[in-house]
Formats: structure tokens, C-alpha cells, sequence
């Protein structure tokens, strides 16, 4: 206006409702007038990566800094120092079925995961799926990642071994919960019994299976390749299933006791 127009600076400043003085005052870069701020916190964002802006306020007060909070905090968020915060995931009231033994193979199944690593440091991780009536080892899952997918796979080859069944028990891992392996159980007609979080209790069979295979084979080497983890696995799963006795089955490895089961209910049929 004042170039175009030959208008007084001060009428100009008028139509456009901006004072005189803000017109006067220079520009000033953000970074220049409060890089004794930035210096500071790029300080303490080295000496600790994780902490908040909070915990940053808290340690420029310790160190004499003179910055009030809303100051240190224009500045955080302007360098992109902000975290997003991690929401706890509301999950819906679990009404768990309460734990028992299974009078038949195929009523309930358990399903968990593990993880480990291997020498060079990759982590692997380890699905593992039993049957509740005779704490068969019917599945152990080996990879680097186990997602949904691959869970309706490992089912859909257990469906043409072993069959399905009725009841399913599981945590509320984000891989039980995804709508593809949801859908797929309603599919097939398995009913998911989520057991409550925080309370790994209700799914004592898989859990005791887990410390089984940890303490047996997980801890007891440094595996070097996924190979060598699913070849020792699946031996000691062979080993657990057809020669180790397991107390709550009267001494009897899990196949031996489903075998005597079928033996007596074909009597008991056939008097």
C-alpha cells in the first residue's frame, strides 16, 4: 500500500490493523533468540534419550536454567521433541471359562507365544498350540515373525492332522485379536475363551508347557541359525509327546495316555 498507493505508514498501518511498532520491529529468527533453550535441550535429549518434556522442565530447574515451562515447552514441541503418547488399549470384559481337564482330545486348546534369539542377536519367536485333555505338543511355530496369517495357516495344516477344536484358549495378543484369525475361528466354528490380561493363571497348561520348553531347550543352547532352532525344537517335541511322563496323567507321556483313553472308552462302548 505504501508503495502502490503513496500512502503514509501510519494510515496504512490502520487499514490493515497492525500498530506502528510491529511494523518498525525487525523479523528475528526463532532459532537465534531462543538457542540458548534449544542448546539446553538438545543436551539433555543426549543425556537422556527417553525422558519427557516434563522430566526435561524438571532438570532445567535443578541446573538453574531462568525459562518458566511454557517457554521450555513452545520450543520442545517447535524442535519435534514431543512424543506421541501410547494409549492403553481398552479391551472388553473377559469372562473366561474357568480351567479345567477336558474329558476328550479336541474339546480345548491352548495357544501361547515365546520369544528368544538367536547368537548373532535376531530375535525369533515361538507359537506354540497343546490339547488341555492330554497335554499334547500338537504345534511349535518357528520364525522371525508370526503374524494372523501365518496363525490361520498353522491351523488350517493342524486341521487336516489333528481336526479342530471346540474351544480355543488364548491371551489377548494383538495376533488373537486381529479380524482375520477372528474371523477365520468363526468360520470353522472354534469358540475363542480370552483369558482375563494380566492373569496368565487361566491358561496354566500352556504356561506350564512354556517353562517346559524354555528350561529344556531354549536355555540350554545358542542357536545359530532358524534351522537349528526348529530341528532341536521339534525333537524335543517329539520326545515331550511320545517318552516323557507327565505326573498329571499317571506317569504316561501325552500319546500313550490318549491311546489308553481310546482303548478304555472302546471297551467301555463295546460292554
Amino acid at each position: 500500500m505504501i508503495q502502490n498507493h503513496d500512502i503514509s505508514i501510519s494510515r496504512s498501518c490502520r487499514c490493515v490493523g497492525l500498530s506502528r511498532t510491529a511494523f518498525y520491529q525487525q523479523p528475528i529468527d526463532w532459532m537465534q533468540r531462543d538457542k540458548p533453550v534449544i542448546d539446553a535441550l538438545n543436551q539433555l535429549t543426549e543425556e537422556f534419550p527417553r525422558s519427557g518434556f516434563w522430566k526435561y522442565r524438571d532438570i532445567l530447574a535443578l541446573r538453574g536454567y531462568p525459562w518458566n515451562h511454557k517457554k521450555i515447552y513452545r520450543v520442545y514441541c517447535e524442535l519435534g521433541l514431543n512424543q506421541a503418547r501410547r494409549t492403553k488399549k481398552r479391551l472388553p470384559e473377559r469372562d473366561p471359562i474357568p480351567l479345567f481337564v477336558p474329558q476328550a482330545p479336541n474339546q480345548v486348546w491352548s495357544a501361547d507365544f515365546m520369544s528368544d534369539a538367536l547368537y548373532r542377536g535376531s530375535r525369533i519367536r515361538l507359537f506354540n498350540v497343546i490339547d488341555d485333555f492330554n497335554r499334547e505338543s500338537l504345534m511349535i511355530e518357528v520364525d522371525t515373525s508370526l503374524r494372523a496369517a501365518r496363525l490361520v495357516r498353522v491351523f488350517e495344516r493342524l486341521k487336516e492332522t489333528s481336526g479342530l477344536p471346540d474351544v480355543l484358549r488364548v491371551d489377548n495378543g494383538p495376533e488373537f485379536l486381529s479380524g482375520v484369525f477372528v474371523e477365520w475361528c468363526q468360520a470353522n466354528g472354534i469358540f475363542i475363551d480370552y483369558i482375563e490380561p494380566g492373569k496368565p493363571n487361566q491358561n496354566a497348561f500352556i504356561e506350564r508347557f512354556n517353562r517346559s520348553l524354555r528350561n529344556e531347550v531354549l536355555d540350554l543352547y545358542l542357536f545359530r541359525s532358524l534351522a537349528q532352532v526348529r530341528q532341536l525344537t521339534s525333537e524335543w517335541q517329539r520326545q515331550y509327546n511320545e517318552q516323557r511322563p507327565h505326573d498329571s496323567l499317571g506317569g504316561l507321556p501325552p500319546t500313550v495316555y490318549a491311546n489308553q483313553d481310546r482303548k478304555n472308552s472302546s471297551f467301555e462302548l463295546s460292554t
